[in-house]
């Protein structure tokens, strides 16, 4: 038998063989059809922000919150359901398959939804000459870290909870309004005051800086250790808090 954790991503993989094509609209289409929309359709009206075309400075932020809305919502019913529904985490456990290796094997899938989805988006935008500079293959790393960063923390939500309802409250109050106030259409410096701190603790907000950066070719106005770092964090607190719900779940 493989490890523990790699047969719980090849458990993974192998149900996602028989579904993607429901995944194909979302996970490739979307932001395509987003990034026109927006970048070039409402870029004709703006212009520039931040000495670039729209398009330009708007592509980083696309990338980064279609790896987060990916994340939240891979790890919403999808995990519930390994609990609630189709006991398939149960099983798993029956065997010789830890929580960790559960944490683990999942957070690897995630990631590996992310990467392709990325480097799909990253081919066709280069495709039309919008990345600036060659530094944007970097933001491979750093989708990955904003998945786990991401995934870990709603996945072990997902599974101290019993009922799905939740998810509306999740997707209202923290997703979508991420989405929006994170810097991905516009800079975060244009909110009001008070309002900043909120976008500054979203790690989206912090992906987006990264991605930004990158495809640009500038530094960031804030240390890229600090986004890093930050990211790192919330990922590591995610995953111990992942382990142990899912542990206290499995004793249902």
């Amino acid at each position: 038998m493989a490890h523990p954790t790699v047969a719980v991503l090849e458990r993974h993989l192998t149900l996602y063989k028989r579904l993607w094509r429901a995944s194909l609209f979302s996970s490739f289409l979307l932001p395509l059809l987003f990034l026109v929309s927006i970048g070039l359709g409402v870029g004709g009206y703006v212009g520039t922000v931040e000495g670039v075309s729209y398009v330009e400075w708007i592509v980083p932020g696309v990338l980064a919150s279609t790896a987060f809305q990916m994340a939240v919502g891979e790890c919403t019913y999808s995990v519930l359901g390994e609990f609630k529904w189709t006991r398939g985490a149960h099983a798993m456990f029956a065997t010789r398959v830890s929580a960790w290796d559960m944490v683990r094997g999942w957070m690897l899938y995630i990631v590996f939804r992310v990467e392709v989805a990325a480097v799909v988006f990253l081919a066709v935008v280069a495709a039309f000459g919008v990345l600036a500079s060659p530094w944007a293959a970097v933001t491979l790393l750093v989708v990955g870290v904003l998945a786990v960063a991401v995934a870990a923390p709603v996945s072990a939500f997902s599974a101290s909870i019993d009922h799905d309802s939740y998810f509306a409250l999740l997707f209202r109050f923290v997703m979508i309004p991420s989405t929006l106030f994170a810097g991905v259409f516009f800079p975060v410096e244009q909110l009001p005051a008070l309002v900043r701190p909120l976008a500054y603790a979203s790690p989206l907000w912090h992906g987006v800086e990264l991605c930004r950066a990158a495809t640009l070719g500038v530094a960031p106005p804030w240390s890229v250790w600090v986004h890093v770092g930050y990211l790192l964090a919330f990922g590591v607190a995610g995953l111990w808090w992942a382990a142990f719900s899912f542990r206290k779940r499995l004793q249902d």
